[in-house]
């Protein structure tokens, strides 16, 4: 025999197990403590169901609603939450080590949009042919980004060579 499907969000009517429940009527008013059996026939009465809104609570608290609507209040709410979050995403500049002085001002300008914007941001300089010879130019460079950015931006993780790469991640403070 397989169990009965486990419902989600709050308990009401004939689902609420305790003996005794505090309740609280549809505008509001507290009723007392009173007997779940009792509440839920008053609950009928009215029209409404008898909705657990604080389960953990010394007796339940339990308030007459109508379900449907409650569990799409609740849903609505959830949503609405779920779209204001921001989520920080990871932005990459590449440079190589040579830059031109008016590229990298381009360059800058990205990465303090990106932190402003509440991004994080990975600095890449790429080095290709003899220029792996002549990392403390690299070095170099990545310190002048991390002075120019240093009011808006801490870093995440300092420069450090990945194969050809030289790769650094500031985020914002």
């Amino acid at each position: 025999m397989m169990a009965p499907p486990v419902k989600s969000g709050p308990r009401y009517n004939n689902f609420i197990t305790v003996d005794k429940v505090r309740v609280i009527d549809g505008e509001g008013e507290n009723l007392g403590v009173m007997y779940t059996r009792e509440a839920i026939e008053q609950a009928a009465e009215a029209g409404l169901d008898l909705v657990e809104v604080s389960p953990n609570a010394d007796p339940p608290v339990c308030k007459f609603l109508d379900v449907g609507k409650f569990r799409y209040e609740a849903q609505k709410k959830a949503t609405a939450a779920r779209k204001s979050q921001k989520t920080q995403e990871i932005k990459e500049i590449k440079m190589r080590p040579n830059i031109d002085d008016h590229d990298y001002d381009v360059k800058m300008r990205n990465v303090q949009r990106f932190i402003l914007d509440g991004d994080k941001v990975k600095v890449t300089l790429r080095f290709r042919g003899r220029e792996l010879s002549h990392q403390q130019l690299g070095m170099a460079l990545l310190k002048r980004v991390q002075d120019d950015v240093a009011e808006v931006a801490k870093i995440e993780a300092y420069p450090r060579m990945e194969g050809r790469q030289m790769l650094m991640v500031l985020s914002p403070k």
